[in-house]
C-alpha cells in the first residue's frame, strides 16, 4: 500500500507552489503588459467542483509565521551584538510588527467556512488551493511585491473579461493579496539569515586562514575542511574573497584553490561578486516593497475596490437603481445572489440578471397602479418575491436551513408559541417537585398565579435570546441619499410628548432644535405632538 500512496503523494508535492524557497519574483510587466497576462491566466485556470485535499494556507501561514519570527530574533540578536546587517534585515527588524498585523488579519478575515467555498482550481501548481490564490500570486510575481491599487484594478478586471470571479473571490483578493506577501517575505527572510550564516561561516575561516581573532594561522584550513566539497553558497564565496583579496597567495593559497574551484565552475571571482551584489540589491528592493505594500494594503477602501469591479454589482446598477442604495442593503442582495448561485445551477451573474429579468417584467407590464417594490430586484432576492423567484431559477434550499424556514414562514404564532412552551416548562417544574412533597393544592394554585408573570419573563428572556443567536439582526433596505433626502421623499418626523410643564415642553423644543440643526441637507422636518395630561386619548 504504501508503494502504491508513494508516488501519488510525490506528485501533488512536486506541484506544490511551497516547494521552493526562491523569492517569488518574475518578469516586471507594465501595465498593458499585466492586463495580457491576467487574461491568458484567466483562459488556462479551470476551476472543479470537487477539489483535491491540499493542507490548507492556514497551515503555510503558521509555518511562515515561525520561519519570520526565527529571523526576526536572529537579525534582533545579531544588532544587540552589534553586528552590521543588510537594508532588507533593517525592514525586517522595524517592521515586524506590521507582519504580525497582517498574519492576525488573514486569520480573522479567512475563516475555514469562508475559505472552504472559494472555487479550487483543477490542475497546475495551485491544483486545489483557490482561484483567487493564483490570481494574486501571478500579480504579485510580476509587479515584484509592489501594490499599487490601480494596477490591481486594471489586472482583475482584464481577468474578469475571460473568466468571471465570484462575489467572494472579490472579497477574498485582498486577502490572498496578504497570504502572498508574507509567503514572499518568509522567503526573502530565510535568505538573509541562510546569507548571514553563510557570511559568518567564511568570516571564522577567513580567521583561521590568516591567523587572526585568536586562531593560529592554517592557510591549508579551506583544502582540509572542504576536501570533498567543490561548491560553496555565493554568500560564503563572496565574504571569503573579500576577506582574501588583499592577501600574498603565497603566504594564503586558499585564494589561488577558490579561483581555481571557481573557474572550473565556469565563473570567476568579479562575476560572483556582481552577481551576489545584484541580488542582495534586488532583496533589499523587494523586502522594501514587501513592506510598503503591506501598509498600503491597511489603507485602501476594499469595499470601493470591490464595487469597481464586481461583475455583479455592474449588472444591477445597469438595471436598476442598485447605485441608490446604502451599502449594507447592496450587500443584502449581494448575499442573496451568492446563496441562490450555491443552491441552483445558475451563476451568481445569471441569478442577477434574472432578478434584473424579473423586476423589468413587472414593470412592463403593468399599468402604473401597482406594487413599485416589483419593479426592483431586490424584491425578488431579499423579500416576499423570494419564494416565486426561488422556484424560477431551481434553487433548492440545502437541509441545514429547513428549520430555519420553516420558524420564520410561521411568524409570529412560532415566537408566542415558543414563550408558552418554555414559560410552562420553567412553571411547572418547581410545582411538580412541592406537589411531590405533598404540598396542599391551594398552596400550589397559589404559588402558580404568583409565579406566572416571573416565568413568562425568563421565557421572554430565553426565547430572544435563541432567536437572536440563530437568525440576527435584520438588516432593512435603505437608500445612501448622499446628498441628502429630495423633494419627492420629502420626510416630516414627529415626536410624541406630553405636556406637562412649561420647562419640560422647553426641553423638548430644544431637543428638536437639536435634532433639526443636526440634519441640515434634505427634506426633512420635525415637529411635536402633544397634548396635555389630562386628554382622554
Amino acid at each position: 500500500m504504501k508503494s502504491l500512496l508513494h508516488p501519488v503523494f510525490e506528485r501533488r508535492a512536486a506541484f506544490s507552489p511551497w516547494n521552493s524557497d526562491e523569492i517569488l519574483r518574475a518578469e516586471l510587466f507594465s501595465i498593458e503588459r499585466l492586463e495580457q497576462h491576467a487574461a491568458s491566466l484567466a483562459a488556462a485556470q479551470q476551476v472543479v467542483q470537487r477539489p483535491r485535499l491540499r493542507p490548507s494556507l492556514h497551515a503555510r501561514l503558521r509555518d511562515n509565521e515561525t520561519v519570520l519570527l526565527a529571523a526576526y530574533r536572529a537579525i534582533a540578536a545579531a544588532t544587540g551584538e552589534g553586528r552590521a546587517i543588510s537594508p532588507a534585515a533593517e525592514w525586517l527588524l522595524d517592521n515586524y510588527h506590521l507582519v504580525e498585523k497582517q498574519i492576525r488579519e488573514i486569520r480573522q478575515d479567512l475563516p475555514p467556512s469562508f475559505y472552504r467555498l472559494l472555487p479550487k482550481l483543477r490542475d497546475g501548481p495551485f491544483e486545489g488551493y483557490p482561484r483567487v490564490l493564483g490570481v494574486a500570486w501571478a500579480f504579485v510575481a510580476h509587479t515584484d511585491s509592489r501594490f499599487d491599487p490601480e494596477s490591481l484594478r486594471c489586472f482583475v478586471r482584464a481577468y474578469q473579461r475571460v473568466q468571471p470571479l465570484t462575489i467572494g473571490e472579490l472579497w477574498a483578493v485582498a486577502i490572498t493579496l496578504r497570504v502572498v506577501l508574507v509567503e514572499n517575505l518568509r522567503r526573502a527572510a530565510a535568505r538573509i539569515v541562510s546569507s548571514r550564516a553563510a557570511r559568518q561561516g567564511a568570516d571564522a575561516l577567513a580567521d583561521r586562514l590568516l591567523g587572526v581573532n585568536g586562531y593560529t594561522a592554517e592557510p591549508d584550513a579551506l583544502l582540509r575542511r572542504d576536501t570533498d566539497r567543490r561548491s560553496f553558497p555565493p554568500a560564503f564565496t563572496v565574504q571569503l574573497l573579500q576577506r582574501l583579496r588583499d592577501q600574498d597567495p603565497r603566504v594564503t593559497p586558499a585564494l589561488h584553490w577558490l579561483e581555481e574551484l571557481l573557474a572550473a565552475q565556469g565563473t570567476t571571482a568579479d562575476a560572483i561578486v556582481r552577481d551576489e551584489q545584484q541580488r542582495q540589491g534586488a532583496s533589499n528592493v523587494t523586502v522594501r516593497n514587501l513592506i510598503t505594500s503591506m501598509r498600503l494594503l491597511s489603507d485602501v477602501d476594499w469595499p470601493e475596490f470591490f464595487e469597481s469591479v464586481s461583475l455583479v454589482d455592474d449588472l444591477l446598477r445597469s438595471g436598476s437603481d442598485f447605485a441608490a442604495l446604502d451599502f449594507p442593503t447592496r450587500d443584502l442582495y449581494r448575499r442573496a445572489i451568492e446563496r441562490f448561485a450555491r443552491g441552483s445551477k445558475l451563476t451568481e451573474l445569471e441569478i442577477a440578471a434574472a432578478a434584473l429579468s424579473a423586476a423589468n417584467e413587472y414593470a412592463a407590464t403593468g399599468d402604473g397602479h401597482g406594487d413599485r417594490r416589483r419593479t426592483d430586484p431586490g424584491y425578488y432576492l431579499i423579500a416576499n418575491g423570494q419564494p416565486a423567484f426561488e422556484a424560477t431559477i431551481g434553487y433548492r434550499n440545502p437541509r441545514f436551513t429547513w428549520p430555519g424556514r420553516f420558524v420564520l414562514a410561521a411568524g409570529v404564532g412560532n415566537y408566542l408559541a415558543a414563550i408558552a412552551v418554555v414559560g410552562c416548562t420553567a412553571l411547572s417544574l418547581p410545582l411538580f417537585v412541592l406537589n411531590a412533597w405533598s404540598t396542599p393544592g391551594a398552596h400550589l394554585v397559589l404559588l402558580a398565579l404568583l409565579g406566572l408573570i416571573p416565568s413568562l419573563d425568563v421565557a421572554i428572556a430565553l426565547v430572544n435570546r435563541a432567536v437572536m443567536r440563530a437568525f440576527g439582526a435584520t438588516t432593512l433596505p435603505g437608500l445612501a441619499l448622499h446628498d441628502g433626502i429630495p423633494a419627492h421623499l420629502r420626510t416630516m418626523v414627529v415626536v410624541p410628548a406630553l405636556l406637562t410643564t412649561r420647562a419640560a415642553l422647553e426641553a423638548q423644543i430644544a431637543r428638536l432644535e437639536i435634532h433639526y440643526l443636526a440634519s441640515p441637507d434634505g427634506e426633512l422636518y420635525f415637529a411635536l405632538l402633544s397634548d396635555w395630561t389630562d386628554a382622554p386619548t
